[in-house]
């Protein structure tokens, strides 16, 4: 009984002193002005001169820092998003500095680099995106994002019909597309159209007919990328199938041609024996 009621006395004076400390009349006290004789004038110009107290260079740069901040939560692009990032940490940097707030100095001080270096990874991106347009399809700047595996001679790689979930890039070695009879040699994708499809199924088998290393990046890794990107990687991606579709559609017409011209060599044959048959 007695706990109960020293903890219900505790908590009454709590919730008095925080009531009290909340009243309007002990807040115009503290602030310097006369509950009994309130104004507005009187409390814009005492609003004001708190205003004009706090006024110093470090809350400058700590104010032109936090619009930063605030302008990176109406961003969607990323490599803008990046950009103010990094000017609000400077500023922020300047601003602690001036204040002698270390750790908060330390903070932003570390967020600098940390920004850098993601906005030099998507700018690579941009550039490699925009040079696909005029033919450099080097996959290159994809490596820092894949990870390594190795095949020996006689592995499948995948089958054609099988869920696709990852893509390749062929370092080493040799593999064949059975389907098409086509060979890839190292510094060839593998797995890409399977990214595409409206299923993700693979579209053809892939075996190793000599032992290699390849690289291998997730379809989720892929899309992580291309949101981060502005939408440029898709158009990379976009460029890379649509050359290998190019590809085996004048392979699939090299055989059609091949096969009309055994088929007319054939015909001719045969009216050729019928000719000499006749006479």
């Amino acid at each position: 009984m007695n706990s109960n009621a020293d903890l219900s006395t505790i908590l009454d004076r709590i919730l008095d002193t925080a009531a009290d400390n909340l009243r309007i009349a002990k807040t115009l006290v503290q602030m310097g002005l006369d509950p009994n004789n309130i104004t507005y004038d009187a409390l814009f110009n005492r609003l004001f001169e708190i205003v004009l107290a706090n006024i110093t260079l470090a809350n400058m740069f700590a104010l032109v820092g936090a619009i930063f901040f605030v302008a990176t939560l109406l961003m969607q692009r990323m490599v803008p998003l990046r950009v103010a990032n990094m000017v609000g940490c400077a500023f922020f940097v300047i601003s602690c500095a001036l204040s002698g707030s270390v750790a908060t100095f330390l903070l932003y001080l570390l967020l600098l680099p940390v920004n850098a270096v993601r906005l030099r990874q998507l700018l690579k991106l941009v550039k490699k995106a925009r040079n696909a347009t005029h033919g450099d399809r080097s996959m290159e700047w994809l490596k820092p994002f894949m990870t390594e595996r190795r095949y020996r001679r006689g592995d499948i790689l995948f089958r054609k019909g099988d869920a696709a979930t990852e893509m390749f890039l062929t370092v080493t070695g040799k593999f064949l597309v059975k389907e098409i009879g086509v060979e890839l040699p190292p510094g060839r994708l593998m797995g890409e159209l399977g990214f595409l499809t409206p299923n993700n199924r693979r579209t053809a088998t892939v075996e190793c007919i000599e032992d290699g290393q390849v690289l291998t990046i997730t379809y989720e890794r892929l899309f992580e990328i291309y949101f981060q990107n502005d939408q440029q990687f898709g158009y990379y991606i976009l460029v890379l199938t649509s050359q290998r579709l190019l590809e085996n559609n004048q392979r699939l017409q090299e055989s059609v041609s091949r096969l009309e011209a055994a088929l007319a060599q054939e015909k001719a044959a045969r009216q050729m024996a019928a000719a000499r048959g006749t006479a």
